[in-house]
Formats: C-alpha cells, sequence, structure tokens
C-alpha cells in the first residue's frame, strides 16, 4: 500500500476488525453488482470508496430523467448514457484508484456462471425476480455468497445467501417463480432515502464478507419500515425441498 492509499483508507485501517491486512484484502478482492439503479448507485459508489480493488458492475439500461430520484450515482448530464458507463465514471472519480470492469448487458447462462465464478461476493441490487431467481442458481452453482436486497414504496429489505457455506438457504428458499409478478418501484413507486438505506447496508454486508469480520445477515432477513422506521428481524431456514440449493452437497 503507497502513501497515498495509506492516507485514503485511514479511518479503516484505524479499526481493528480491518487494520493494514483487511485494507489489503479489500484491494485485492472482485465483487460483482448486478444492477446500477436505486441499490446499486449508493452500493456501488460506497465499495469504490471502500477500496475494493475490482468491481464489476452490470445493467442493460440507459439512464432516464425518472431514474434521478433515486439513482444517485448518475447525473442530468448522463440521461441517455449506458448506467455502467455513467456508474463508472463517477466511482472513478471517487476512487481512482481501483477497476471497473462493465457489462452492458444482461447476464444470463454460461456469460452470467462465468463472472459469478470469478467473484469473491456477488451482490443483487437488480429490480426484478428473474434476474435474481437466474443469479442465485449462479451463485449456488458456483458456491459465492450473494448480498440480496430490495425496495419498494416505503419498505426495504435485506439478506445474505452464504451458498459458500453448508446448510445455508438460498434465495429460491425464500421465494418461489409464482413470485415473478410482483409490484416495481415504476408501478408503486419508491421513497428515494429508503434505497439508500437498504444499499448501505448491503454494502456493510459485502464488506464484512471479503474481510470475514462479524455477523452477516446470512440466515436473517432484515425488513425496514421507513414511515414507522422501524425493524424487522425473520429468521430464514433453508427448504429441503428448494429446487435449487436442495440439490447441493452439505
Amino acid at each position: 500500500m503507497n502513501d497515498e492509499q495509506l492516507t485514503r483508507y485511514s479511518r479503516h485501517i484505524l479499526l481493528p476488525q480491518i487494520d493494514f491486512a483487511g485494507q489489503e484484502k479489500l484491494l485485492h478482492s472482485r465483487v460483482l453488482v448486478v444492477g446500477m439503479g436505486g441499490l446499486g448507485s449508493p452500493l456501488g459508489m460506497y465499495l469504490a470508496s471502500s477500496g475494493v480493488g475490482h468491481i464489476v458492475i452490470c445493467d442493460d439500461d440507459r439512464v432516464d430523467l425518472s431514474n434521478l430520484q433515486r439513482q444517485i450515482i448518475h447525473r442530468t448530464a448522463d440521461i441517455g448514457r449506458n448506467k455502467v458507463d455513467s456508474a463508472c465514471d463517477t466511482m472513478l472519480a471517487i476512487n481512482p484508484g481501483i477497476e471497473i470492469s462493465v457489462v452492458r448487458a444482461r447476464l444470463a447462462g454460461e456469460a452470467l456462471a462465468g463472472q459469478v465464478r470469478l467473484a469473491d461476493v456477488v451482490v443483487d441490487a437488480c429490480d426484478n425476480f428473474a434476474t435474481r431467481f437466474a443469479l442465485n442458481e449462479a451463485c449456488v452453482a458456483e458456491a459465492r455468497p450473494l448480498v440480496s436486497g430490495s425496495v419498494i414504496r416505503t419498505e426495504g429489505q435485506v439478506t445474505v445467501f452464504r451458498a459458500d457455506r453448508p446448510g445455508g438457504p438460498c434465495y429460491r428458499c425464500l421465494y418461489k417463480e409464482s413470485e415473478e409478478a410482483a409490484e416495481s418501484c415504476a408501478e408503486s413507486g419508491v421513497l428515494a432515502p429508503v434505497a439508500g438505506i437498504i444499499a448501505s447496508i448491503q454494502a456493510v454486508e459485502t464488506l464484512k464478507i471479503l474481510l470475514d469480520a462479524g455477523d452477516t445477515l446470512a440466515g436473517r432477513l432484515l425488513l425496514l419500515d421507513a414511515l414507522a422506521m422501524t425493524w424487522r428481524t425473520v429468521r430464514l431456514a433453508r427448504d429441503p425441498a428448494c429446487p435449487v440449493c436442495s440439490l447441493r452437497s452439505g
């Protein structure tokens, strides 16, 4: 770590849970973030500022005026640009000492499996169940930890699935294919800062996994009601009949 990095990450290095060794570990880590919208925006900025050395960002969408209410990584001048290009510029402006790879498409099949395989942690910041199910299957197949978050209206939820460790649940243990017709933010709206709250927790959980520090949300679903400003925790158990993770050894 050079002098500039020592200064940049000094507040991390002061934490006994991170120190020099932990920050070096972050600098040599690779994280895949799927979705650069309301969740991916603050998440990407925090991962970049925290010094995650290689961040792969994936989104096939372009910046729209309606995005700017909550997707804070983008600017008015970015309207019409690929979200990953806009996000990459902002993340590198925050921290030019990291590497950002952009994927301007919706990952599927072997392309998705390949990116998941290369990642130390995968973060689900997307906005549709089809992608979430595919991402979960890839993480289970490749034994990669998945940090999952979602927001709608004034509510949010976040959890961690540890496919890299035996015995825990996966996303399909929690949601079935019948959930695919659920509401979207475009139909129901979302209070802008709620996305920031959930994304910040996703960033914390990602760093904890990379650092092997603290207790993650694995096996626990954290639910936020922002209007009441209350949190609720629901315990998650593995579904022995899950069509995805029940076939996994262990």
